[in-house]
């Protein structure tokens, strides 16, 4: 949902592709859904399909070493604990011990991919709680709650016909100025995501704004490296996405809670800066086409540039009559969850019930309004249930519930436990230097692939380290870093969507074509955060 974001791991990209060494194949492409189960996308190809590589055959020996090592894992928890029942307390080998097993949970969880995150990390709590004997925290129920509904009514929207509207306003934009593709392109991805809630919609956009760079001979990399990059930072920007709810329902908790206009006041104009930021700097990396020797080497194969020839538009596709309302009513949604945080903030006009002496939760009013306002476009739209149900969104939302629901309930025992010694150990460095937390979180996110199950590891840390809610607001912009290591789905989209081949991943994995354009945005987005929430709070 990205924030439907999935966590899962996508295939393992090519070690170095070669301008048009996948366009010369898969010709023009056109995305209108994708799988998030199997993080990649459905790409309908125009030309011939691309093989599928089959999986490479299981190693019997590394099995058998797999199940020899849980004998030694049992063994090594049973020391652990006999250990810590004798010398009662703060231990540092059973935080270091449980601390490496959480991270061997996650890690095994996203190279396996898709609900097993979520499955392993409901493993990583039972043996926490039944091996090391550590008392379960609560589960993220109102955190869950609140992607289902969202989920629910984006997955609503795309049935109806509403993201492929969207997009086709996008598209129109971007023709109509195509010398700007490269500051315009990631601006309409950023805000594509704020509005329906997930990164994922951004597929739709790509094979339109490389062909609309292609056709005006801008080097397709720089628009499409950093509307990817785009796309994802616009998830803590959305009054919808999973991570910015996620974030309004832990800091609901605290002893200090924020409001949803107190987040997108922070992070709204802080991804906007660091999106320019990112964007002017791609204007002019790389070469133009015209002066790329490895593009023009392969113009002189006939079958490259037949490929190139095929013209990509999502204009001509006929939507569904009533698309352009289920997006007005998606759009009301939002706009209701916006006046009524206002209302409760700011206004103060009763248009919220009180239940006893306590106004309803905003977390639990964004789960009502999105719900309400799905059936509305239900009944418009006339969409069947079924459809809604096997849609791509839905699908990519309950993966995210699934592995937010293990991965959190196993971060938050963990950290619920281990609490008194965290207190002990890292409140002196955190409190002097509180952008520290900012690269912690970045650190998590590069291997966990989604914002929402990074704060939902994070945050706990932060309120077991009395970080000020504020603080954390302001750093909300570092828990994207899944551009690192090029895995995630859109951003491999991007570059199978490059029919030039400019957008690649590099000899090296890490010299890709995302990494300077994330790390700038990042970056500056974070700083800028920052800083406004110092201001402001």
């Amino acid at each position: 949902m990205s924030d439907t974001e999935s966590c899962s791991s996508p295939p393992a990209p090519e070690e170095h592709r070669e301008p048009g060494s996948t366009s010369s194949s898969s010709g023009a492409v056109a995305v209108s859904e994708f799988d998030i189960e199997e993080h990649s996308t459905a790409v309908p190809a125009r030309g011939p399909a691309r093989p599928v590589p089959m999986p490479p055959e299981h190693n019997p020996r590394s099995k058998m070493a797999l199940w020899l090592l849980v004998p030694a894992v049992v063994g090594l928890i049973w020391l652990v604990t006999t250990h810590a029942h004798a010398h009662p307390g703060p231990s540092a080998p059973m935080f270091w011990t449980q601390f490496f097993f959480v991270l061997a949970a996650i890690l095994i969880g996203v190279r396996r991919g898709g609900v097993a995150l979520g499955l392993i990390g409901g493993l990583g709590v039972a043996v926490l709680v039944l091996g090391f004997r550590m008392p379960p925290s609560e589960p993220p129920i109102a955190v869950m709650l609140i992607i289902l509904a969202v989920v629910t009514a984006s997955a609503t929207l795309q049935v109806a016909g509403g993201l492929d509207f969207l997009v086709q306003l996008t598209e129109k934009l971007l023709r109509a100025h195509p010398k700007h593709v490269t500051l315009l392109a990631p601006f309409c991805s950023f805000f594509l995501t704020v509005c329906v809630g997930t990164g994922h919609a951004v597929y739709a956009l790509f094979p339109v704004i490389a062909d609309v760079a292609l056709r005006t001979r801008i080097r397709p990399e720089r628009p499409m490296a950093i509307s990817s990059v785009a796309a994802q930072m616009g998830i803590t920007a959305s009054p919808v996405a999973a991570a910015v709810t996620t974030f309004l329902a832990f800091s609901a908790k605290t002893s200090h809670p924020v409001g949803l206009l107190d987040i997108i006041k922070i992070t709204m104009p802080a991804g906007l800066i660091g999106v320019l930021a990112a964007a002017l700097w791609s204007v002019n990396r790389g070469k133009d086409l015209d002066r790329d020797p490895e593009f023009l080497k392969h113009l002189e194969d006939p079958e490259f540039r037949k490929s190139l020839d095929v013209s990509v538009t999502t204009l001509d596709k006929k939507l569904p009559p009533k698309a352009k309302l289920s997006v007005l009513l998606f759009l009301a949604g939002v706009a209701s969850i916006i006046l009524l945080a206002l209302d409760k903030d700011f206004f103060h006009l009763g248009m919220l019930p009180m239940v006893g002496k306590i106004t309803v939760p905003l977390t639990t009013v964004v789960q009502i309004v999105m719900l309400a306002f799905g059936a509305f476009i239900l009944f418009v739209s006339n969409v069947k249930a079924k459809d809604i149900a096997s849609s791509s969104v839905f699908n990519a939302g309950m993966i995210a519930v699934i592995s937010i629901f293990g991965i959190a309930w196993m971060s938050d025992t963990f950290v619920t436990g281990n609490q008194s010694f965290l207190v002990e150990k890292m409140r002196s460095m955190v409190h002097a230097y509180p952008w520290t937390f900012a690269i912690a979180m970045f650190c998590v996110s590069a291997f966990v692939k989604s914002q929402a199950a990074t704060l939902t590891v994070m945050i706990p840390f932060g309120v077991a380290l009395n970080l000020p809610t504020t603080l954390m607001m302001g750093l909300l912009p570092a828990s994207y870093a899944y551009f690192f290591f090029c895995f995630y789905p859109s951003d491999l989209a991007a570059i199978n969507m490059d029919r030039t081949g400019t957008t690649h991943i590099g000899k090296y994995l890490l010299n890709h074509s995302f990494m300077i354009p994330g790390l700038i945005g990042v970056g500056v987005s974070t700083t800028v955060a920052y800083l406004l929430s110092r201001a402001f709070f």
